[in-house]
């Protein structure tokens, strides 16, 4: 049986990201059945500001708590993180008991979100990347992509060479979660370029996910309900592969800053919505970077609706 045709459970989303050592985030109006958070936790990547995060985590309502990491989480990295070791002992002669009693040794982090209070009590679990799929709670199944991997940007964590590209190996899931956008798709920083990746782009194409979500590109903060074209092209783009006339911004930064401080926005794409969801046709993109600037200092977090197939 074709599973878009089975049947469906309506299922709340909070989506965040680049919360970047925040012990709080403004109070998101009722529990979510899953809190999706596209990482960038940390900002230094200290074990202080990983144990801020999980304890921001654990005063979330709701009973699963999926996590990826960014590439300011560079402790999770372990090549990158004893790259950075050796280069602060090489340059500046840091006492490597300094080191380990600010950043933890290697393996330390994982060990954090590991621990039974985090993961069992508070549901917690930090995603590799790769395919997961998951019972909720309230009955729904949900399959997933995650990948903390961007394009590289001053050796931090999790990056590959934009040029070489990184193999996203998306097959059919409900949702993507990465730290960074794929190119043309809420990837505008303040200045220069776009800063997503193609390569990232192609897969979510070919996927047709329900929702991809991200961060990493605070500038771009919003969110977009995307049609693709009938026909993907061998090697599409968001200017072959989406059909813009089709498709609906759901909220931009501009119009956050002129509505003033929220604590989160609502979109609901479930059946019997007014706009629903297109599941085969249709991706609802969200960048849900939370860390502003000094005249937005703190982006709201979005809480998204969808249909899942039930579990059973």
């Amino acid at each position: 049986m074709d599973r878009r045709l089975c049947r469906t459970v309506k299922t709340r989303f909070l989506v965040i990201s680049d919360t970047h050592s925040r012990a709080a985030i403004p109070s998101c109006n009722g529990p979510a059945d899953v809190v999706i958070h596209c990482r960038d936790l940390a900002m230094g990547s200290t074990l202080d500001e990983f144990n801020a995060a999980i304890n921001l985590l654990e005063q979330i309502d709701a009973p699963l708590k999926l996590v990826i990491a960014g590439n300011h989480d560079f402790t999770l990295d372990p090549a990158t993180f004893q790259n950075k070791i050796r280069e602060a002992q090489r340059l500046q002669d840091i006492d490597p008991l300094l080191i380990e009693k600010t950043y933890g040794y290697i393996g330390q982090v994982r060990e954090l979100f590991n621990h039974v209070n985090v993961k069992g009590k508070h549901g917690i679990r930090l995603l590799d990347e790769g395919t997961h799929c998951l019972t909720l709670q309230n009955g729904a199944s949900l399959t997933l992509y995650a990948s903390p991997y961007t394009p590289s940007f001053g050796g931090w964590g999790f990056q590959y060479d934009p040029h070489e590209g990184h193999e996203f190996a998306i097959g059919t899931v409900d949702l993507v979660m990465t730290h960074g956008p794929p190119r043309g798709v809420l990837d505008m920083p303040v200045s220069g370029p776009r800063a997503g990746c193609e390569h990232l782009f192609e897969r979510v194409a070919r996927s047709k996910p329900r929702m991809h979500c991200f961060g990493h590109i605070h500038a771009s903060w919003g969110a977009k309900l995307v049609t693709w074209r009938k026909t993907i092209s061998k090697t599409p783009s968001h200017l072959t592969g989406i059909d813009n006339g089709q498709s609906a911004v759901i909220g931009k930064l501009s119009n956050a800053k002129a509505s003033g401080p929220q604590p989160s926005y609502l979109t609901s794409h479930c059946s019997d919505d007014a706009i629903p969801l297109r599941y085969g046709s249709q991706t609802l993109f969200v960048n849900a970077a939370i860390e502003g600037s000094n005249d937005f200092p703190s982006h709201p977090a979005w809480i998204v609706d969808l249909d899942l197939q039930a579990a059973f």
